[in-house]
């Protein structure tokens, strides 16, 4: 007779107990992302609600309709043979206008911010000799500045770029 082979399986079962789900770690990797999305959107919401851009103007629409009345303006430099050089030293500005006919006794002088109205200057110049006008020049940020030489009367202007 054969003896029956006895075969003793160990089936070692385990038994964890269940963790709460807020210890395991993939509920916290699925919220992550948008977490982030949520964080990323209030910072932005914020810097749109608290900083000015100042690159689209309320008036757009009447600024628009104006331009008729600056190309005429700019005309008439060309044809009274208006040419003007800028200077910046020392906390002063200088412009050296040359033209055809009779210079003002003063000049106003718009410094226009590329992207920030907010740090516009305009300046009154008097003439300090014949076509020399001066005034001082207050400390301006960086960026790129558009200098317009304006007469009192408004009939002329020159624009530069740079200051």
């Amino acid at each position: 007779m054969r003896e029956a082979a006895s075969t003793n399986h160990d089936s070692r079962i385990t038994i964890h107990a269940a963790r709460p789900w807020y210890r395991e770690p993939w509920p916290w990797i699925l919220m992550a992302g948008p977490a982030a999305v949520i964080v990323a959107g209030a910072i932005t919401t914020w810097l749109a609600v608290t900083s000015f851009d100042g690159l689209v103007a309320d008036d757009y629409y009447k600024r628009g309709l104006a331009i008729n009345q600056e190309l005429r303006r700019d005309q008439a430099v060309l044809d009274r043979g208006i040419t003007a050089a800028v200077e910046r030293r020392a906390g002063m500005l200088r412009v050296r206008l040359q033209a055809r006919g009779v210079l003002p006794d003063v000049v106003f002088v718009r410094l226009v911010h590329a992207t920030r109205a907010g740090h516009d200057q305009r300046l009154r110049l008097a003439r300090a000799a014949p076509g020399v006008y001066e005034a001082g020049l207050p400390a301006l940020p960086a960026g790129h500045w558009r200098v317009v030489i304006e007469d009192p009367l408004g009939e002329w202007r020159i624009v530069r770029e740079g200051l």
